[in-house]
């Protein structure tokens, strides 16, 4: 009688984390997400948990988050995990006023971005290659 269950969005293989409504800017975010591409995933959380920057600590914790869910709900291997993709995407601006002199006003925007970890298991492609 309902809807049907919608198919999966990532691979077999694949497992991934959100971080939605993160009030942060997407151009500070990207850049984060830009240091992890590519990495193995326990050089990827090492490089977040050393990192200076405020975000990197959200970032850590939302690929953690990837981590145990490629661990509990898809069942792969920790050690041949990869960050497949980590791309921000824009999401709400909040719009403040700020007063300015002789009854101005001038705009003052606060973003919010949303991050996307995908973590790939390269130890099966190995073995099947």
């Amino acid at each position: 009688m309902g809807q049907e269950k919608n198919p999966p969005r990532q691979a077999e293989n694949e497992a991934r984390a959100v971080l939605r409504m993160y009030r942060h800017s997407p151009q500070k975010l990207n850049l984060l997400a830009q240091q992890i591409r590519g990495l193995p995933i326990q050089k990827a959380l090492d490089e977040m948990k050393f990192s200076r920057k405020r975000a990197a600590k959200d970032v850590y914790k939302t690929l953690w988050s990837a981590m145990s869910n490629a661990e509990n709900n898809h069942d792969l291997d920790i050690e041949g995990l990869v960050v497949a993709e980590a791309h921000v995407g824009k999401n709400l601006v909040m719009k403040r006023i700020r007063a300015r002199a002789r009854g101005r006003a001038a705009r003052i925007l606060k973003p919010f971005s949303q991050l996307t970890i995908v973590l790939r298991d390269t130890s099966s492609e190995a073995e099947a290659a």
